[in-house]
């Protein structure tokens, strides 16, 4: 189904609004209200395990909730799109920055940043990949990003004691790999490459 693509380009900015708001919160489930009630979410997280929300409110609980628990002071700048009006595809490309605004650090020194001054961050670009439903809202997500480098990071954080309680509460919490949404590689009840 085609859309016009000044509507698609007016969803672009809704989205980045929201999330900046989202960011400066720590609280990203409001975006939930940018899905379809049965709109599907998911990733990969590594070779052993997919994450999958189906409906609204497991987008809004899991994905935005549970998934983003202990991110706070985390930023996810969006660095470009590619939107094709003809099918209502959207990809936006982004990084993944610790600000640390807002969400100090317990350890017995306060940082945010590595001792050469740069924020810690992911080293490559992650993306979300949209399918756009009409009427402002998502029907299907998917998100893509290293998994080595996002482990890289959080482990060189913590060897640095610059991780925050909540990101080590977060650590601690999915370190089993049994969470809700969390499923064996090709079990989540929606495939990763099920378009709507």
């Amino acid at each position: 189904m085609a859309f016009p693509r000044a509507e698609l380009d007016e969803m672009k900015q809704r989205w980045l609004d929201a999330n900046v708001e989202a960011e400066k919160a720590g609280d990203w489930r409001p975006l939930a209200d940018f899905y379809t009630e049965d709109a599907t979410y998911g990733w990969n997280y590594g070779p052993e395990k997919d994450f999958m929300a189906v409906g609204r409110d497991e987008i809004r609980e899991i994905a935005l909730g549970q998934e983003m628990e202990g991110l706070e002071g985390w930023e996810y700048p969006y660095q470009a799109w590619v939107i094709d009006e003809r099918t209502g595809d959207m990809i936006g490309l982004w990084r993944q920055v610790y600000s640390g605004a807002g969400n100090p650090v317990s350890g017995p020194i306060d940082v945010s940043t590595r001792a050469d001054g740069s924020h810690y961050a992911v080293h490559g670009i992650g993306g979300s990949w949209f399918r756009y439903a009409g009427n402002f809202q998502f029907g299907w997500q998917r998100d893509f990003f290293d998994f080595g480098n996002v482990s890289a990071l959080f482990l060189e954080m913590l060897t640095d004691q610059a991780c925050s309680d909540g990101m080590l509460k977060r650590i601690e919490k999915s370190a089993p790999g049994n969470l809700p949404g969390w499923y064996p590689l090709g079990q989540s009840p929606v495939g990763l490459w099920d378009l709507p």
